[in-house]
């Protein structure tokens, strides 16, 4: 059974920098979509990043970009979301996803409805 397990997330202060770790297992192809995706009370589900783990090649949000680094480390099946110089704004729930089998779609990797695979969320709270 597919496992998608976030960690890294917390509280900090406008400005500060998080990590966030997502550990896959289970039935896993060596080329896959993840992603990374936020969502805050009363918004909808925003995507964030993503990478394709054969090629290492990532898209970012426009509100992300120079910001957030997406990264992964196929050893450990590991995808992360480096973030830096964090806003208010960017308080929300994170959470990973995955489409096993194949590359991220360029014009639909933001959609929620191209992810298969879902963790539990981990969250980030950014204070002023």
């Amino acid at each position: 059974q597919v496992q998608l397990v976030e960690s890294g997330g917390g509280s900090v202060q406008t400005g500060g920098s998080l990590r966030l770790s997502c550990a896959a297992s289970g039935y896993i192809y060596s080329t896959n979509c993840m992603a990374w995706f936020r969502q805050a009370p009363g918004k909808e589900r925003q995507g964030v990043a993503d990478i394709f783990t054969a090629s290492g090649s990532t898209d970012y949000a426009d509100s992300v970009k120079g910001r957030f680094t997406i990264s992964r480390d196929n050893s450990k099946n590991t995808v992360y979301l480096q973030m830096n110089s964090l806003k208010p704004e960017d308080t929300a729930m994170y959470y990973c996803a995955a489409a096993f089998g194949r590359p991220c779609n360029i014009f639909r990797w933001r959609s929620p409805t191209e992810y298969a695979y879902w963790g539990q969320g981990t969250q980030v709270t950014v204070s002023s």
